[in-house]
């Protein structure tokens, strides 16, 4: 459902999309919702054989500082992972840099026009829904045309499941909002005075459940290829403490 969410606005303030942006990164790796993808992802990698990652949308660094911990381990090589993102996080960036080897861009990075100068295994954590078909399938094809390997992970999903968790957001951000770091007395007013915050994340949250692609829609992205000699892996992964169903497409020369 092409619907829009009101963090992706360009009219909304940018001190906020960082507040957002900030507590979906606590919310989604409190339980590390992503962890049942790292076998997937390490593969991948090493059929790909390449050791860099380019991470787009990456919000505040989304799962990354866990995530490339957990990567390393078991792998064939170390992974350098550059951070990349339109309205790019810079607080959160420098923070995450100091976990491993992540990097990040401070220049504002366009999914569907990545500089042809940043190469990489492609990666899009909750964020591939932003896009409408036309430029979905435009950020697969010129992953393809540049001989990159992608993948495409989705917590958000059109299932019961993630919808009520999605609806229980506003209380947990209530309870963490005071934990997270850096402490901003900006981030309790806009949370308890003004629930700017809690709302936002609830209805970007609901929305993004709406709009996420179903595998079966991704194989129809993927099937409008040209120049198509991918190989490709197209399903759901389920796993970690709450079970939430992970949507996936991998893909690589």
């Amino acid at each position: 459902m092409q619907l829009i969410e009101i963090h992706d606005q360009p009219w909304f303030p940018t001190s906020r999309r960082d507040d957002v942006t900030d507590a979906l990164q606590l919310l989604l790796n409190l339980v590390k919702v992503y962890r049942p993808i790292v076998p997937r992802l390490r593969h991948a990698l090493e059929e790909s054989g390449t050791n860099q990652i380019l991470d787009l949308c990456s919000g505040a660094g989304g799962p990354w500082p866990w995530l490339s911990q957990s990567l390393q381990r078991g792998a064939a090589f170390p992974v350098d992972i550059a951070l990349t993102d339109k309205y790019p996080h810079n607080g959160a960036f420098h923070m995450q840099s100091a976990c491993g080897r992540l990097h990040f861009s401070t220049t504002p990075v366009d999914a569907t026009q990545v500089p042809a100068d940043l190469g990489g295994f492609r990666t899009l954590f909750t964020s591939f829904h932003h896009f409408a078909p036309p430029e979905a399938r435009g950020i697969i094809q010129d992953a393809v045309d540049e001989h990159q390997g992608i993948a495409i992970f989705e917590a958000p999903g059109r299932h019961v499941l993630t919808i009520l968790l999605v609806c229980l957001i506003p209380l947990v951000t209530f309870l963490v909002v005071p934990f997270m770091r850096p402490f901003r007395w900006s981030r309790l007013v806009w949370t308890y005075l003004l629930p700017v915050i809690p709302f936002v994340l609830f209805f970007d949250g609901i929305v993004s459940c709406l709009r996420v692609y179903s595998p079966p829609e991704l194989r129809e992205l993927v099937a409008g290829l040209s120049s198509n000699n991918y190989k490709w892996e197209i399903g759901m992964e389920r796993g970690g403490l709450l079970h939430v169903p992970i949507t996936y497409l991998i893909g690589h020369p």
